[in-house]
This record gives structure tokens, C-alpha cells and sequence, in this order.
């Protein structure tokens, strides 16, 4: 060490200027480290968007928006999307990023005996992968139909009857975009009880090329670059504002922005407060607020484990702005998604009806004109003065070979006035942008191209889900074999999503979409939320996240993990239980090809049932965990004396002040080396001074304070009585991280302890 520090003296004063080129390297290594940091994190934030704008935004927000009634719903999703979604968002990202590790290891580090919340996570991914992989599925359809000129949804399907092909007559009485989607892509039952007979062919091949496709890109450990996550997050905007700027001359289209963003009262049903106030607007109804926060949760990923996994690898600190990005990203893409849908449903519904007839006769004549159809098809005098139905009888009573052609050549319209929410299911965005892909120029292209981009999303978003069920698995049980376990997860979730390519596969998603997932999400949620608001502590989490990371979380966002979102999680919870099990029972849309027409079916009390046994199996590692803990520990008393496993208990309590973040120690030491013989006293008291500086930032005058008077970790009585058989930290965490309920009244003691080894390092200094 001498021989070194005589070899650099002699080289500073051989050099012309010593401190200008000491200072160059360390100009270039701090802006190679910035640089590197700057593209860790704008990595993380893609990532993060490319995960969280997919199906949610695309699939479910506009269905959901229409369903109940367009304005209300926007603001009531801005309201939890502010109070709730951005604070637990925030939560889980600066959770993974401290601990740096998978969800199951996290929750096992942070508070052991609540482990099982990372065996939830996988479990509710798995849910969520096997239904999403169907929505896949249906843009695999629609992308293999693109191919075809004139698109196929564009007229009336042709099918086979006896010995020739018709049109069925039924498909007049809706646009042929519905049409096509229940009866072609889907091949749907009437109800859900019809069972599950046999398998739709057609689904059941595309649904095995999205979980072959999985595979692949999992065992070959496809990553996505930073150029290639821009284009698969910008490319989708420019086809959304191709459609929507196209969208704009149709007929009504602006009838139909202004439907979407007013807030009309709605009529209320049996499940709202119709009889305390028969006044209420929507905002009273249960279901809207249920549909609007469980979509905050389903949108954001939250209570999946994913963002804890994208975030454990992340760099940068300003998480705030990252959690805002999101979720401001999320909610212009929503609304550009939803504007098409309502400009496409008011132009069906503004050409329906009369405006249908009208049509139809129009082109009828020029057919004939052009000797294209024969003169026996012309219809008789006064048609337009007759009603749509007298119409559509006329085109009944022909005969067989000329109702075939008066059918086949018919406008993509419906004869049958429709209303506004004629069409409220899951397939309203796969029909309403077909149809308004159909409306561009080369037609075709636009198709391939949009429905491509979609099974894009949905595979970037799946495979995020995948990875938050192998990574954790694969650092616990499958180290040696991630081939193997990917290849069982993929074989598994095509085997379980066969369910959703039967018949009434389509309702099944329904039920899984609205109720299942949405239960087990809030649940799940919750418990993370209890978990480290009050189990662990907020304000403990607080001061560690200051000495790990070098920055303290906010204290609002405090306020509000501890009381709003877990009081808000609660009511939520509240709602989707009286959800199930109201009377009337909730519903879904099904589709009546007597009638052409979307109806109302509700839900046996058996499906309800099935539903409500799927959301406890998959959030049943939550309370399994601490049993298997309680008898670990029954175990280890037996074999060891209480008083040993005590006394190890106490060692892990710290002896010192929290270690401070390391950019501040590194500071110290740089100013100490640079200035030997200046302020030595004043740079050793930096540490001490910021001490005090963070005491009186700690210190918030609240009765829910940590630092107030005989106050410990814990706020709860039970949860202080629990630690003694439950540790708050595993032994993995290094010692720094260790913290007891004991360290806060070291910390806050006095500090008599850290002036005496401030002298004695002095005196080793001198």
C-alpha cells in the first residue's frame, strides 16, 4: 500500500496538470454512468408500456365504456385511476426496484409468513393468460380472412344448406360485421348451459398457434430492443388515428363523440339505491363503479407480480413520473380506441332502418339498370313509403334463386332499426373496427396490417404474463431445467384455454373477464397493500427505501397506502362479492339467431358458484403460507430451546445508525482524500447532519407516526404480538436491510453511542 501511494505521488508531480486530467476521468466515467442509466430506465418505462397498452385498452375499456354509458364511466375511472391506480402502481415499482427480486422471493424477504401473496400472483396470471390467449385467437381469425378481397365480414355470409349455397335471410337484420363475428368466427351457442359439447375448429388451431408462438419466443429468450419497443408502442397510434381520422366524415360521427364524453343520467337498476333517491344518476350504480376500479387494476397489471419483475431490474429513482406516464398512456389510448367504437356504432345505428331500405333499393335499381339482375327483383311501387319490415317480408316471399341474389347484393346495413346498444359483448371492438377497416382505401392491407399489430400487443403483453409465472419458478424449483418448465407452462395454459374455443366459449370469457379475475386482482391487492402499509410498516418502508436508495417516498402517497387504497380495495371487494351473489344474479350477452339479436342471459347460481371456488383456489396461498410457517416454527421449538431461538432473535437487531445512502459515504470520502488537511471535522459530521436533517423529516405530528411516543413498528396490537413467532425480514437480506421492530428506538434513542465512535474514528484519523 505504501509502495502504491509513493508511485502516485511521484506521477502527480511529474504531471503538467494532475487535477485536470483526474477531473476528465471522472467527467467521462460520471457521463458513461449517466448515459447507461438514462437508457436502463427509458428501457424500464418502454417496457412498462408496451406491457400495460395491449387488450386492455384496445379490447376492454371500449366495451366496458359503452356498456355504461360512455361519460360517466370515463370520469369514474379518471377518479379511481388517480386515487388508486398511480399510488399501488407506484407501490409495486419502487418495491421490485428496492429489493431487487422476483415476487415470491420479495414478499418472503419483506414479511416471511405472508410469502403465499407470490404464489397468488402466478396463480392469477395463469387466469389471465388462458383467457387472453382466446382474444389472441380471434385475431388470428379475423388476420387469416384479411387475406381475402372483399373482406368477408363486408356482406352476408354465404353457408351451406342441402344441396345448394344461400344467404341466410337473418343476417338482414343486423350489420353483417355482428353477423359474422357470432356466426363465423365464433359458431356460438345460444346460452352458456348448452355445454361443452365440441370444439370450434377453427378457434381450436389458432389458439394452439399462439401457445406454440409462446414457446418459441420463451425458449429462445426473445428480448425486445430499444428501437423495437418504440415501433411496437408507436406503430398502433398510427393506425388508431388512421381509423379515427376516417371515422370523422362518417355520418354522425359527431353525434357520437358527443355521446361519449357527456354524462347522461342512466335508468337505474334493482342493484342500485333506486329506492332511497330514484333521482341518482349512474354514478349510484354498483356495477359502474365495480367495472371501473377492477379495470384500474386489470389495465395497470396490478396484483400480477409483472411489475415487480419489470421494475427489480430497473434504474433511475423518479418513479413518480414513471407511474403518471402510465397511466397517462393508458388513458389516451383508451379514449382513442373508444372514440372509434362510438363513431362506428352511431353510423350503424344512423344507417339502419329506413336509411337501410332507402339504400338498398338505390343499389336493387342500378343493378337492374346495368342488366346485372333480372327485372323480377325490382321492388314494387312504393317501397319507400313502406315500413322495414313490409321490405323485408317482400324479400322473404321470393323465390329461392332470387332471394339469394337480392340478399347477397345487399348493403351492409341492417333493415331493422337498431338502437344504440344493440351490440354490448365482447366482440363489439372486433366488429366495430372491422367495419372500419372495411371503410379505408385497400382495404385488405389495412386489415392485415391492424389485425397484425393486435396479435403484437397481445403477444407482448402475454408473454410479460407468462414471464411473471416461469422467472419466479424458475429461481425457486427450476433452475437446471427452464426449458422444461417452459415447455409445461405452454402445454398446461393450451390444454386449459380449450375450454374457451368450444361453443359458448365466448360467455366463459365473459364470466372470467367480469367476475373471476376482477375478485381475485382486488384480493389479491389488498393483502399487498395491507401487507406493507400495516404489516411491515409504511413508515419503516419509508426509512429503509431513504437508506437503500437515497431518496424518501413522498409522504401523501403514504397517507394514502395506509388509509384510501386499502379502505377503497375494501369497498371494492364489498361490491364484487354483492355482484355474484345479488338478485336479480348478474347476466352476460348472448347471441338469439332466431332473432338476430344480442339478449340478456343470467348466470345460474351453479356458474357463480363455480366462479367463486376458482377466485379462492387461486388466492388460497395466501392463508395456506402462514399455516406451513406456524408448523415450520412448532418444529423448530421442539428441537430448540426457546430461549436460543430468542437470543438469535435479538442479535439481528442493529447496533448503529442505518447505514445512509451511498452516494453520500462516497462524497465524504472524495472531499476527504481531496482536501487532507482542510474540514476534516466538517465532512466526518455530514452523515450526523443529514441524521437530523431526516429525524425532522420523519417526524410528521400524526397520531399514526412511528417515531411518536412508545411507538414500534407495527400499528396493529396483533400484528406486534405475531412478530415474535413471525420475523419481519428473511436472513437472505444483507444486514443493512435486516430491521426489527427494536431498531426504530435505537434509531430515535440517544445518540450518545454515535458522538462516541465519531471521536474515536477522529483520533484513529489523527
Amino acid at each position: 500500500m505504501n509502495h502504491f501511494e509513493e508511485t502516485e505521488e511521484k506521477e502527480l508531480q511529474t504531471s503538467g496538470s494532475p487535477s485536470l486530467r483526474l477531473t476528465t476521468k471522472e467527467i467521462l466515467a460520471s457521463k458513461n454512468q449517466s448515459s447507461f442509466a438514462q437508457t436502463k430506465s427509458t428501457e424500464t418505462l418502454l417496457i412498462q408500456l408496451a406491457f400495460s397498452i395491449g387488450l386492455g385498452n384496445l379490447w376492454r375499456f371500449p366495451y366496458l365504456c359503452h356498456q355504461n354509458g360512455g361519460g360517466d364511466f370515463i370520469l369514474m375511472y379518471l377518479f379511481m385511476l388517480l386515487l388508486f391506480g398511480i399510488p399501488l402502481l407506484y407501490m409495486e415499482m419502487i418495491v421490485g426496484q428496492w429489493l431487487h427480486t422476483d415476487n415470491i422471493q420479495m414478499w418472503k424477504q419483506l414479511i416471511p409468513w405472508m410469502g403465499g401473496i407470490g404464489y397468488a400472483n402466478i396463480l392469477v396470471c395463469v387466469l389471465v393468460s388462458l383467457y387472453h390467449s382466446v382474444i389472441i385467437s380471434w385475431s388470428f381469425d379475423y388476420l387469416g380472412r384479411s387475406f381475402h378481397h372483399p373482406l368477408p365480414w363486408t356482406e352476408c355470409p354465404r353457408t351451406t344448406d342441402r344441396s345448394f349455397n344461400v344467404t341466410r335471410l337473418s343476417c338482414l337484420n343486423t350489420v353483417s360485421h355482428q353477423y359474422f363475428w357470432y356466426h363465423i368466427t365464433l359458431n356460438t351457442s345460444s346460452h352458456m348451459e348448452e355445454g361443452i359439447k365440441a370444439l370450434v375448429p377453427n378457434l381450436t388451431l389458432d389458439i394452439f398457434s399462439v401457445w406454440l408462438l409462446l414457446f418459441i419466443f420463451m425458449s429462445a429468450g426473445l428480448k425486445f430492443s430499444l428501437p423495437r419497443l418504440i415501433f411496437s408502442i408507436f406503430l398502433p397510434y398510427v393506425v388508431i388515428f388512421c381509423l379515427l381520422i376516417r371515422g370523422l366524415f362518417l355520418e354522425g360521427a359527431a353525434a357520437s363523440l358527443r355521446r361519449m364524453v357527456t354524462t347522461e343520467p342512466a335508468p337505474l337498476a334493482s342493484h342500485c339505491w333506486s329506492h332511497l333517491c330514484p333521482q341518482l344518476s349512474a354514478w349510484a350504480s354498483l356495477d359502474m363503479w365495480r367495472q371501473a376500479g377492477s379495470h384500474v387494476l386489470y389495465s395497470l397489471g396490478l396484483g400480477m407480480g409483472t411489475v415487480i419483475n419489470i421494475f427489480c431490474k430497473a434504474g433511475g429513482r423518479n418513479f413518480i413520473q414513471v407511474a403518471c406516464l402510465v397511466a397517462l398512456a393508458n388513458l389516451v389510448t383508451s379514449l382513442l380506441t373508444t372514440s372509434v367504437i362510438f363513431i362506428v356504432l352511431g353510423f350503424w345505428t344512423a344507417n339502419s332502418g329506413q336509411a337501410c331500405v332507402e339504400k338498398s333499393v338505390i343499389k336493387l335499381m342500378n343493378l337492374i339498370d346495368r342488366g346485372i339482375l333480372p327485372q323480377d327483383v325490382k321492388p314494387p311501387q312504393h317501397t319507400l313509403r313502406l315500413s322495414p319490415l313490409d321490405y323485408l317480408n317482400w324479400i322473404e316471399n321470393l323465390p329461392e334463386h332470387l332471394k339469394y341474389q337480392v340478399v347477397r347484393f345487399s348493403p351492409s346495413c341492417s333493415i331493422k332499426a337498431l338502437e344504440e346498444k344493440f351490440m354490448q359483448g365482447p366482440g363489439l371492438v372486433f366488429a366495430a373496427f372491422s367495419q372500419a377497416i372495411s371503410l379505408l382505401p385497400s382495404a385488405s392491407l389495412w386489415a392485415i396490417l391492424f389485425f397484425l399489430i393486435l396479435i403484437v400487443m397481445g403477444l407482448s403483453t402475454l408473454m410479460k404474463i407468462m414471464e411473471g409465472i416461469v422467472f419466479p419458478l424458475q429461481n425457486s424449483m427450476f433452475r437446471q431445467q427452464p426449458l422444461l418448465l417452459s415447455a409445461v407452462v405452454c402445454l398446461g395454459g393450451f390444454v386449459g384455454s380449450l375450454v374457451f374455443t368450444s361453443h359458448p366459449g365466448s360467455y366463459i370469457v365473459s364470466l372470467f373477464d367480469e367476475h373471476v379475475v376482477p375478485l381475485t386482482l382486488v384480493i389479491i391487492v389488498a393483502f399487498q397493500n395491507v401487507t406493507l402499509a400495516w404489516v411491515y410498516g409504511a413508515n419503516r418502508f419509508r426509512e429503509e427505501m431513504y437508506g437503500d436508495l437515497g431518496h424518501l417516498v413522498w409522504s401523501f402517497f403514504v397517507f394514502l397506502w395506509r388509509f384510501v387504497t386499502l379502505l377503497g380495495l375494501l369497498l371494492l371487494l364489498t361490491m364484487c362479492l354483492m355482484s355474484l351473489y345479488r338478485s336479480p344474479p348478474p347476466h352476460y350477452i348472448a347471441w338469439n339467431s332466431t332473432l338476430s339479436q344480442e339478449v340478456k342471459q343470467p348466470y345460474l347460481p351453479s356458474t357463480l358458484g363455480w366462479a367463486t371456488v376458482l377466485s379462492i383456489l387461486t388466492c388460497l396461498p395466501i392463508p395456506v403460507h402462514p399455516l406451513r410457517q406456524w408448523w415450520y416454527f412448532q418444529d423448530h421449538e421442539v428441537k430448540e430451546p426457546f430461549d436460543k431461538m430468542q437470543c438469535k432473535k435479538l442479535t439481528l437487531a442493529p447496533t448503529g445508525p442505518s447505514q445512509w445512502p451511498k452516494h453520500h459515504a462516497e462524497k465524504a470520502s472524495f472531499k476527504l482524500q481531496d482536501r487532507k488537511g482542510e474540514g476534516s471535522s466538517r465532512i466526518l459530521s455530514l452523515p450526523l447532519a443529514r441524521a437530523s436533517k431526516l429525524d425532522s423529516l420523519w417526524h410528521f405530528n400524526l397520531p399514526w407516526s412511528r417515531y411518536s411516543k412508545a411507538s414500534s413498528g407495527f400499528s396493529l396490537p396483533l400484528f406486534s404480538s405475531l412478530t415474535s413467532v413471525f420475523p419481519l425480514r428473511g436472513p437472505s437480506l444483507p444486514p443493512s436491510r435486516q430491521v426489527s421492530p427494536n431498531s426504530t428506538v435505537i434509531f430515535n434513542s440517544d445518540r450518545s453511542g454515535e458522538a462516541k465512535e465519531e471521536n474515536e474514528h477522529k483520533e484513529s484519523l489523527q
